[in-house]
């Protein structure tokens, strides 16, 4: 039987510095990738992970439900929804392309599994720059978005609260998280575990397929090294995408 195969979109960056000493200038450009840990869990857990920053989601996720079922599970993390929508095709050469938001919508609808994992560009993000608010990923989460920014920095940290579910049995105490998306559960959702009255990790379907919605990071800063290099960090992430694909 073949491994379950999951598509990750995100969780790159890259940081243009400018150095100012006295009169002169120069400039630095650092790239980094944030989702070693996520990938690390899956992987050790048997999923055959592809994994695209968000620069190369931009050119070459899929734009079709049928292109996406080749998959498991989709996971979007710290990945705007602009990255998907303005292909560099429609956004510099004004051609026609494809909704790969409402393509992640039928896949999901079709029995396909979705999760979205926090940070400051998923859900609505810093400034509200992950507009995903009103598309139809909102339709297929098991929560509603605000439409302006929707960060909860909580430096002081915040523990969260876990429920019994698959997904969080024998895992534990869970460390602190320094930051989350706050969010609101629909009425049909199953809320996993909270930080203080917010969701953290929320359960629902969306016609023949599943969907997680996980309200903080999956890597610093929102989760800090003990939250990353905790026991509970692999089988969490991992059951996460087992329930999402139908197979917890």
């Amino acid at each position: 039987m073949p491994p379950p195969r999951a598509l990750l979109a995100g969780e790159s960056w890259t940081t243009h510095s400018i150095h100012q000493k006295g009169f002169d200038s120069f400039t630095t450009t650092d790239y980094q990738e944030g989702g070693g840990w996520l990938i690390a869990a899956l992987e050790g857990a048997g999923w055959e992970v592809t994994y695209q920053p968000a620069h190369v989601a931009a050119r070459d996720f899929p734009f079709t439900a049928d292109g996406l079922a080749a998959f498991d599970v989709v996971i979007l993390s710290d990945i705007g929804a602009n990255t998907l929508l303005l292909h560099p095709d429609t956004f510099v050469r004004g051609q026609a392309t494809g909704d790969r938001l409402t393509a992640i919508r039928d896949y999901v609808a079709g029995g396909g599994g979705f999760i979205m994992i926090g940070g400051y560009l998923t859900f609505q993000g810093i400034d509200a720059k992950g507009q995903y608010a009103g598309t139809a990923i909102e339709q297929i989460l098991p929560v509603t978005l605000s439409r302006h920014d929707d960060r909860v920095e909580a430096p002081g940290s915040v523990t969260p609260d876990a429920r019994a579910h698959a997904i969080t049995e024998g895992l534990g105490d869970w460390p602190a998280l320094l930051g989350y998306n706050r969010l609101t559960a629909k009425p049909e959702a199953e809320v996993i575990a909270t930080v203080g009255d917010d969701p953290l990790l929320a359960l629902g379907q969306f016609g023949e397929g599943r969907s997680v919605a996980f309200a903080s990071d999956c890597g610093p800063h929102w989760a800090p090294m003990p939250f990353v290099e905790w026991d509970g960090y692999a089988p969490l992430f991992s059951r996460m995408a087992g329930w999402a694909a139908g197979r917890l």
